[in-house]
């Protein structure tokens, strides 16, 4: 209910009016049935537009740092983002990571939609990384398809770091469903998940017309933040 509210009767109207996002390709969303939304990552505000731009509702992974804070803004912020489709995982690694696979099937088992970010954070740069190939194992363990997305100047929007967004235009580029139901069976196979991971990164690649760049977001990240200190 309160998804239903913030959408189509206070967020969703007042950004759509400010922001004015256009999109593309919204037929190849499925109107029933489990599927995975594959996107690129610029903003923290990928997680509120495109919610906003499509029919069905969206389930996302978020770092569970995000729901344990103390507070009244942590509060308020922990049941805003319950409420707008966010569920808490640990991404710190091992049986964490196992549990984060598990909490994505249990969306996409149940016919529902689920939305990932292959990268695996923001990008630093506005350029693409390399996918992790979490995104992959969900695919083949869930049975589903995957649609690739891309979020358009969603950074300028709202660059990392920033606390207030600047107003101007953005865009979602929805491409056609990839179907990998050819490798069912081989989801403990690294070199296929790899194949698959970077076939969607390509898919992203093409769509967002970003410059890709062949390692981890996380590692331009954690070298930047060595060389500040």
């Amino acid at each position: 209910m309160f998804y239903w509210f913030m959408k189509n009767l206070v967020a969703g109207p007042i950004l759509k009016s400010v922001f004015r996002p256009w999109v593309t390709g919204l037929e190849n969303i499925p109107r029933t049935g489990g599927v995975i939304i594959a996107s690129n990552h610029l903003s923290f505000i990928d997680s509120v537009f495109l919610p906003l731009l499509i029919d069905r509702r969206i389930y996302f992974l978020a770092k569970s740092d995000y729901f344990t804070g103390r507070g009244f803004k942590n509060w308020l912020t922990k049941h805003f983002l319950l409420g707008t489709g966010m569920l808490p995982i640990d991404r710190s690694g091992g049986k964490a990571s196992e549990a984060s696979l598990n909490t994505g099937l249990a969306v996409v088992t149940r016919g529902d939609v689920l939305g990932i970010y292959p990268e695996g954070t923001r990008s630093p740069d506005g350029k693409m990384y390399r996918g992790r190939t979490g995104v992959a194992r969900m695919i083949l363990e869930g049975h589903v398809r995957v649609i690739p997305v891309a979020m358009i100047d969603t950074e300028k929007v709202m660059p990392i770091g920033s606390r207030l967004p600047k107003v101007r235009r953005i865009g979602v580029v929805i491409g056609e469903p990839l179907d990998f139901s050819r490798f069912e069976g081989l989801e403990s196979d690294r070199f296929i998940l790899r194949s698959i991971t970077d076939e969607i990164m390509y898919e992203l690649n093409h769509i967002s017309g970003q410059e890709y760049v062949d390692v981890y977001a996380s590692s331009v990240k954690d070298k930047a933040g060595s060389l500040s200190r």
